[in-house]
């Protein structure tokens, strides 16, 4: 199932669904630093949304509170916002690593492991 367009609230409670795994919409809302934590109602309201978006599932109910849990992957979500990401680029990944690079989010460590993972993909035929 193709991942479902997130907004950056959605990706924090997912991240939260991710880490937790079956939770409440409690337990999600706790995992929020006390200082700028949503209200319970708006981390229900999300979770609702999500639901629609089918990005999480109910799976049982105990008492009066729902458990959720994920029903896509942390790497299918994140697939989606990348590809969104480097298209604001054209589809050019050259700026943004330029950028990463001379913002100091890029080590070369980042970019050897890069290299590595090309080299393994060109040898299988899986190269871009």
């Amino acid at each position: 199932m193709a991942s479902p367009k997130l907004s950056r609230l959605e990706l924090r409670i997912m991240d939260a669904i991710w880490d937790l795994g079956p939770c409440s919409v409690r337990e999600v809302q706790e995992r929020f630093p006390e200082e700028g934590r949503p209200a319970y109602t708006t981390v229900h309201t999300i979770v609702s949304r999500l639901e629609a978006k089918k990005a999480v599932r109910r799976v049982k109910r105990i008492g009066n509170a729902h458990i959720f849990e994920a029903a896509v992957s942390r790497r299918a979500a994140q697939t989606h916002v990348f590809d969104d990401f480097v298209r604001l680029f054209g589809g050019r990944m050259q700026p943004l690593m330029t950028h990463l690079i001379e913002a100091g989010q890029l080590t070369l460590e980042d970019v050897q492991a890069a290299e590595k993972l090309l080299r393994e993909r060109s040898k299988t035929g899986k190269a871009p």
